[in-house]
């Protein structure tokens, strides 16, 4: 199962620190967040990688190589012509690289100790998400679980943490244009064709000076 991790974006709610450095490559205990996960994703079997980048994506090319010194093969997609396509358009823009099986998509700048699954069995699912309880900065969430399934209105609703398994027909017929995730999310899940999760563990948005801070701050 190929991995991707999104690492487009401009960061900026975390400016000024992001005007010299992409956010991805910011560091969690003096480790970039985007190494984190590769190290994560490596020990846990996947072997091929795409990245989209976009703001400073230079530098997280020169950073991080082909992947070699993590045992994996990083693809990088760039959109640094085109601008930033958003969440979903920078996974359709990437669907050549990807395959034709289904893939997991990892938010860059998220810093977590969840298990990626390898071989996600989505059954006749176009997406899995994996949720997450709410944090201080999000406390109505985004979806509601049922059942294993996710649907968009319930008393109580839970945070998406950037984490999700997708099939290729999730994007089928869709233009490679800036297109943000959610409403493609929250359609499928009105048709019952979203599974998901919900993962107690250890999970920030490293969305702020403050949070990285605080994420920093934590033993590991």
């Amino acid at each position: 199962m190929k991995a991707m991790i999104l690492a487009a974006g401009r960061g900026e709610r975390m400016r000024p620190l992001t005007d010299k450095i992409p956010k991805p490559l910011l560091e969690v205990h003096k480790k970039p967040l985007i190494v984190w996960h590769i190290e994560k994703l490596a020990s846990l079997g996947f072997r091929e990688i795409v990245i989209n980048i976009d703001h400073l994506g230079d530098m997280i090319q020169k950073k991080l190589g082909n992947g070699r010194e993590w045992g994996v093969n990083l693809i990088y997609s760039d959109e640094q012509k085109s601008g930033a396509l958003e969440s979903a358009g920078g996974i359709i823009k990437a669907l050549g690289i990807l395959g034709d099986e289904n893939f997991l998509v990892v938010n860059g700048d998220i810093w977590c100790d969840y298990e990626f699954e390898n071989n996600f069995d989505l059954k006749d699912d176009l997406a899995h998400l994996i949720l997450v309880p709410n944090p201080q900065h999000n406390p109505h969430g985004d979806f509601a679980l049922h059942n294993g399934r996710v649907i968009n209105d319930a008393e109580q609703k839970f945070t998406f943490s950037g984490i999700g398994y997708y099939s290729i027909k999730f994007f089928d017929n869709l233009e490679c244009k800036k297109t943000p995730l959610a409403p493609l999310l929250r359609e499928a899940a009105q048709k019952g064709k979203v599974g998901g999760s919900l993962y107690n563990g250890r999970w920030h948005d490293i969305g702020t000076p403050q949070r990285l801070a605080e994420a920093n701050a934590i033993f590991v």
